[in-house]
């Protein structure tokens, strides 16, 4: 049936919230991206005129798509090559969506991204949901056809697996740029104490290359592996500039409300780092560097005005 411009209107009402609930359940904005169209098609080719609650029936249609995806996508990462890290947002995008409260800001980090995976589908569902777009228990229920005392108690349970390895500590604009200026200096001074000393003695270093750039396949671990690591990452020599294929410029900037450094080539994103900020210091880096993870980010920073890089290597 012909779609009417109000309905058109209704779901472009919708579509920034189920793109922000669809990449905090897939930790991948393509696939969000993915999942939001499907939704409009499905609800293109729904009776919309009978739908009494559009906002509900879309929302219940997005998350069991994304739940059947999220069953396929643990299959896929079986085998994917590497570590396997969520795709990067810089700061504005509207795919991180609100950001009024500690919790909604923190259900879209990198480090409760990662620990989001540890959790079965379902219980990712619950606790996104209700941690971040603060739906009651009764509405969770209904979308994913359970009890609410069931949709109650996953989320506990869900909850208290996110908090067991939660160990971040929240920073502004301004301090994480501090943050990444120190770590730039420490990285490239080419000795690793000054790193060391910014760093948890149980640091981890991790780089998602996706097979096709070249990323290790385990962690590096302990603060002196992880310095050894970046003093060798940041030295300028053949092997990097033939890893990226021409100059890089590194900027201080901010992804998935968290310090990042992010690496440039040719106004291309060629990477995102992720730094995990604690109390006593860096506790993790997380290097994204999958092109195909890092499309959007490129197109984000394409539109920004950025300055001139704190670095430029190579």
């Amino acid at each position: 049936m012909a779609q009417t411009m109000s309905a058109v209107d209704r779901f472009e009402a919708a579509r920034p919230r189920l793109a922000a609930i669809a990449y905090r359940l897939l930790g991948s904005a393509s696939e969000a991206e993915d999942a939001v169209q499907e939704t409009y098609l499905r609800w293109q080719a729904a009776d919309t005129g009978r739908i009494e609650v559009p906002e509900a029936w879309l929302t219940k249609v997005l998350t069991n798509l994304c739940l059947n995806q999220l069953t396929s996508a643990r299959a896929r990462r079986e085998t994917y090559v590497g570590q396997w890290l969520p795709e990067p947002l810089l700061a504005g995008d509207p795919m991180l969506g609100p950001a009024d409260t500690a919790e909604r800001r923190e259900s879209v980090s990198y480090a409760v991204l990662i620990l989001l995976e540890r959790l079965t589908p379902g219980e990712r569902a619950v606790y996104v949901l209700r941690e971040a777009f603060d739906y009651p228990h009764r509405e969770i229920a209904r979308i994913l056809d359970i009890t609410e005392a069931a949709s109650q108690q996953t989320f506990h349970r869900a909850r208290r697996h996110v908090a067991d390895g939660r160990t971040r500590a929240e920073v502004g604009e301004a301090a994480a740029r501090r943050i990444i200026e120190e770590f730039l200096a420490a990285a490239t001074s080419g000795r690793t104490e000054p790193l060391v000393r910014l760093l948890t003695e149980d640091a981890v270093a991790v780089g998602d290359g996706g097979g096709k750039v070249p990323a290790r396949a385990k962690a590096f671990e302990g603060a002196a592996a992880v310095a050894t690591f970046l003093r060798g990452l940041f030295k300028p020599g053949p092997a990097q500039r033939a890893l990226a294929g021409g100059p890089v410029e590194l900027y201080a900037a901010t992804a998935n409300d968290g310090p990042a450094l992010v690496a440039v080539v040719d106004g291309r994103v060629f990477g995102v780092m992720c730094l995990e900020i604690t109390a006593e210091g860096i506790a993790a880096l997380r290097n994204q560097v999958n092109p195909d993870k890092l499309d959007r980010a490129t197109r984000q920073w394409a539109a920004g005005d950025h300055g001139e890089p704190l670095l430029r290597l190579f």
